[in-house]
């Protein structure tokens, strides 16, 4: 007898629909067929041990599994559930007359529960799409499925209740959830705030300017100068997100396996932190079947690099592309796959391998000439496309001890949206363009029109303070975003003025 269902298989941040058909006939042996992986193949004897446990028996006639389309490579545990309950209904040991109307996926522990599961998400929109009557899987992942709507989100905790299900002789109440209401409720909760940080309010400063344009920023400083600390409260300014966007960013982390157990819609904007030590591969995303990177994770957040020149220089390069295209391309000789990596890049660093160049009160005890090569770690195609460069200066003891509260986020967050809107309208005929950051050379020149006294401010600035042309663009986009933030239609003198403070690191002389 044939028994079909359907999963799916990950490829990228989307499923494809997978077709699982069992057949039990003449002859002896099981055979896994479709292009399986080793937990796909281990599968068998996970289903044939959880047969036995429920009192059920394992055919000992021939037992094939297809996995089909069997050109594309399938793998995890996810296949368990659906590949059982195949088995049962081949086997005529269960009469599971819903079985095609599911899609079905899960993995079964020995004693026949069932596991939470990765990629969730974009499984449940695919079953969406293909107009299945619903999705079976484990209860835990039921919370992320339910964010789809139009579709019998069906969770179940073990295999007897899955089989229950199927005969029509036990009702689940399909898992719902308000997305708008999930989205809107958590939206502005974040557990860091500005407000808990004393000083350094030109950081502060700077940091809004990046959220205003969507730029990246790398700050150089001191030891102990809470680079760390201010970076990791810049999603708290960051515009809220878009509905869509959750949906894209839920996906990414769905699929990484990143959501944590009964997590729902992300309405929060990533903050990603890794370590100095992190693989070419697991910051931009690789694999087997390819999993997103860091990179990715970050999509629609923020990517802080602490200590950047510690990273390794091969990590460091593979980022030039997606801070351009916003895009991670992965090619190999039989598949090619994308990821979106749209992120705000902030990078911190010591100035010196020592700390303390430039410090105020300490002394560098670096060797001549140590400066610029520690600064050289940081190639220059990496560093043209950071546009704000900021120098920390450590906190003295009357900011620390000061009783006087700092501007909280919310307030930081409100002029920033307003800037945001301005923009979204300025670029309303650019497709793909939606903050000043992401402005192309040639919408440069249009947009950020200087004033006969500007064009001599920035002349003298470019001579005097010796920057290299690269700065040129990166000014005037930043002009451009501090005149948004004043609600000013026009790039001032003065807004002019504090874009230039923000290149330091193409001064010549800097570091020398």
């Amino acid at each position: 007898m044939l028994a079909k269902t359907y999963g799916a298989a990950i490829f990228g941040v989307n499923a494809t629909l997978v077709t699982v058909e069992v057949t039990v006939g003449q002859g002896t042996g099981t055979f896994l067929m479709g292009l399986p992986d080793s937990a796909v193949k281990e599968s068998v004897q996970r289903v044939e041990a959880v047969i036995k446990y429920h009192d059920y028996f394992y055919p000992r006639t021939k037992t094939v599994i297809n996995l089909a389309p069997a050109d594309i490579r399938k793998e995890g545990s996810a296949y368990d559930l659906p590949i059982a309950l195949c088995v049962l209904h081949a086997s005529e040991q269960a009469n599971l007359k819903k079985l095609e109307e599911y899609l079905i996926m899960g993995e079964l522990s020995l004693d026949g529960k069932l596991r939470p599961i990765k990629g969730v998400l974009p499984i449940a929109i695919e079953a969406r799409k293909n107009q299945f009557k619903g999705f079976i899987l484990p209860k835990e992942n039921a919370s992320e499925a339910s964010i789809v709507n139009n579709i019998d989100v069906i969770g179940v905790d073990t295999l007897s209740e899955a089989v229950d299900f199927l005969r029509g002789t036990l009702d689940i109440e399909p898992t719902t959830s308000d997305t708008r209401d999930i989205f809107l409720t958590t939206l502005n909760e974040y557990e860091t705030d500005f407000a808990d940080v004393q000083g350094q309010e030109n950081i502060k400063r700077s940091l809004e300017i990046a959220a205003a344009g969507g730029h990246n920023v790398i700050m150089i400083g001191p030891p102990g100068a809470a680079e760390t600390m201010l970076a990791k409260r810049l999603p708290s300014i960051l515009p809220p997100l878009s509905l869509h966007e959750a949906l894209e960013t839920t996906k990414i982390h769905s699929v990484a396996g990143k959501l944590g157990s009964r997590a729902t819609l992300m309405a929060r904007r990533p903050f990603r932190n890794p370590h100095h030590t992190i693989s070419d591969a697991a910051l931009v995303g690789d694999g087997g079947m390819p999993q997103p990177g860091e990179i990715s994770l970050a999509h629609n957040g923020v990517l802080f690099l602490d200590e950047l020149p510690e990273f390794k220089q091969s990590a460091l390069e593979v980022m030039r592309q997606p801070l351009e295209e916003r895009t991670v391309s992965i090619s190999r000789a039989r598949w090619a796959v994308e990821f979106p990596a749209n992120f705000m890049l902030i990078a911190s660093m010591n100035p010196c391998p020592c700390g303390y160049y430039n410090h105020p009160e300490k002394e560098c005890t670096c060797p001549p000439g140590s400066v610029s090569k520690y600064l050289s770690r940081i190639s220059g195609p990496l560093l043209d496309r950071i546009d704000l460069h900021v120098e920390v200066t450590p906190v003295n003891f009357e900011q620390l001890s000061s009783t006087r509260k700092s501007e909280a986020s919310a307030a930081i967050r409100e002029r920033v949206i307003k800037a945001r809107e301005m923009q979204t309208e300025r670029f309303t005929e650019h497709a793909g363009v939606y903050c000043n950051a992401m402005m192309p050379s040639e919408l440069v020149r249009k947009v950020c029109e200087l004033s006969e006294a500007g064009k001599m401010l920035l002349k003298t600035a470019m001579n005097k303070l010796q920057l290299s042309a690269r700065a040129y663009d990166r000014i005037l986009r930043i002009a451009r975003t501090i005149a948004d933030l004043a609600g000013s239609p026009e790039i001032k003198i003065e807004h002019l003025a504090e874009a230039i403070q923000y290149r330091s690191l193409d001064r010549e002389s800097w570091g020398m």
